[in-house]
C-alpha cells in the first residue's frame, strides 16, 4: 500500500543520495499563463533526473540476498542512471537493457557508474521484455522502473518536497511515461490535500495512460512516435494504475513541435537545458485551463545529448519565426544577387545561406531561383523583409526550411 507513512520512511532515505532541487519561480511562465508558476527543477539531481529517488529507495527495501544476485532493469535512460548509481551506493552488480535509440550521453553516464549496458530493441518496451529473459536466466532481482509501489513511493517523495516549500499549491503537472511519478505524486498530493488538482502529461505520440483511462485498463499501444523518449511506452503499469486512476484529475497530451518551442523557453528564460520528457509540464501550461492558481510543473529530467540539443535549437527558432527560408526570382545578370542582400541587411536580416537555381527556367537570363534561409527577430520582422522584397518585385515565396 501506498501510505503516508511509506512515502515519510521514502523521503528520509532518498536525502541520503538526492540534491535539494528547490522549487523556482517563474516570472515567464507565471505572465504567459495567467498562473503562478513554479519549477521543480529535478534536472538538477547529481544523475540528472528524479529517477534516483525510486531506485534507491527499492534498492534499500531487498534482502541482502536480493542485492547480491545483482541487479537487472530496462530503461530508456534516467531509470538506469539510478538504478546504475543506486546500485553502487549499495555495492551491487547492476545490469541495465537500454533501447538502441537511448541518447549516447544516458548511455555512457549509465556506464559510468559501474554497470554493465546492454542495447536491446528500438523502445523501452522490447528492453523491457529482454531484461525479464536475462533476470530469469541468471537469478538477477529486477528494477522496474514504473510498474512497482515501491519504486512509485520513491518518485513521490517529490510532492513531500514540493508541500514543504509550498503549502498552498494547488495544482502539480507532473510527466507521464510508464506512470510510475504520476502514481507516487498524485497519491502523496491527495494524501496531503484531497482538494489538490493533479495533472499528467503524456506526449500525444505515446499516450498510453490516456489511452487506458478512456477504456478504464490497461491498454498498449501499437506504436509510439515522440522526441520525448523517456516518456516512450506502449503499456502503462498493472500494479500501479488503481492508484493512477484514482488521483489523477486529468491528462493533457503535448505535441512534439510544443516540446520544442518549450526547450528555448526554458533555455532563454531560465537558462536550464530540460530534456524534451521534462519539457512536457512545461509546454501543458498553456493548455492549463485554471487561471490565478499556484502551479508546480516538475521537470523530471535534464539527460540531453548535443546533437539533440543542436536539432531541438535549430526546429525552435524556425517555429518561432526566427529561422525561415525564401525563394525570390531574379534575372542572371552581375549585381542581381548583391541588389538583394542589400535589401536584405536593410532590413536587419542576417543571411546564412543561400542555394542558386539556374535551371528554374528554360531562359536563364531572364529569370533564376535564389533560396535564402535568414535569421530576423521573429514574425513580425520576418513580415517586414517579405514585403520589402515584394516591393521590389522579388516575387517571395516561403519554402521549407532545412538547415
Amino acid at each position: 500500500m501506498l501510505t503516508l507513512d511509506k512515502f515519510e520512511e521514502a523521503s528520509e532515505k532518498v536525502r541520503e543520495v538526492t540534491l535539494e532541487t528547490k522549487l523556482v519561480y517563474s516570472d515567464y511562465l507565471s505572465n504567459l499563463t495567467g498562473n503562478k508558476v513554479y519549477l521543480k527543477p529535478e534536472n538538477m539531481q547529481f544523475t540528472g533526473a528524479y529517477k534516483v529517488r525510486g531506485a534507491y529507495y527499492k534498492i534499500s527495501t531487498l534482502s541482502d540476498e536480493e542485492r547480491a544476485r545483482g541487479l537487472i532493469t530496462a530503461s530508456a535512460g534516467n531509470h538506469a542512471q539510478g538504478v546504475a548509481y543506486a546500485a553502487k551506493c549499495y555495492g551491487c552488480k547492476a545490469t541495465i537493457v537500454m533501447p538502441t535509440t537511448t541518447p549516447l550521453i544516458k548511455v555512457n553516464r549509465t556506464k559510468s557508474y559501474g554497470a554493465n549496458v546492454v542495447l536491446h530493441g528500438d523502445v523501452y518496451d522490447e528492453a523491457c521484455a529482454y531484461a525479464l529473459e536475462l533476470a530469469k536466466e541468471h537469478g538477477y532481482t529486477f528494477i522496474h522502473p514504473f510498474d512497482d509501489l515501491a519504486v512509485a513511493t520513491g518518485q513521490g517523495t517529490i510532492a513531500m518536497e514540493i508541500f514543504k516549500e509550498l503549502p498552498l499549491v494547488e495544482y502539480i503537472l507532473v510527466p507521464i511515461g510508464g506512470g510510475g511519478l504520476a502514481t507516487g505524486v498524485s497519491t502523496l498530493a491527495k494524501l496531503l490535500n484531497p482538494k489538490i488538482k493533479v495533472i499528467g502529461v503524456e506526449p500525444a505520440g505515446a499516450n498510453c495512460m490516456q489511452a487506458s483511462f478512456k477504456e478504464g485498463k490497461v491498454t498498449t499501444l501499437a506504436s509510439v512516435n515522440t522526441i520525448a523518449d523517456g516518456t516512450a511506452v506502449k503499456t502503462p503499469g498493472e500494479n500501479i494504475f488503481p492508484y493512477i486512476r484514482k488521483n489523477l484529475d486529468d491528462i493533457i497530451t503535448v505535441e512534439d513541435d510544443e516540446l520544442i518551442v518549450a526547450f528555448l523557453d526554458m533555455v532563454e528564460n531560465h537558462k536550464m537545458i530540460v530534456e524534451n520528457s521534462g519539457l512536457l509540464t512545461v509546454a501543458a501550461l498553456k493548455k492549463l485551463k485554471a487561471k490565478n492558481k499556484r502551479v508546480v510543473s516538475i521537470l523530471s529530467g535534464g539527460n540531453m545529448d548535443v546533437i539533440t540539443m543542436s536539432s531541438v535549437v535549430q526546429q525552435g527558432l524556425i517555429f518561432r519565426d526566427r529561422i525561415f527560408t525564401v525563394s525570390v526570382l531574379l534575372p542572371d545578370k552581375p549585381g542581381e544577387l548583391c541588389k538583394v542582400s542589400g535589401l536584405i541587411a536593410a532590413e536587419q536580416g542576417n543571411v546564412i545561406k543561400l542555394e542558386h537555381n539556374q535551371f528554374v527556367s528554360t531562359n536563364r537570363s531572364a529569370t533564376v531561383e535564389l533560396r535564402i534561409t535568414l535569421e530576423c527577430f521573429g514574425s513580425e520582422h520576418k513580415e517586414q523583409i517579405m514585403n520589402q522584397l515584394e516591393k521590389e518585385g522579388y516575387r517571395p515565396k516561403l519554402v521549407r526550411t532545412t538547415l
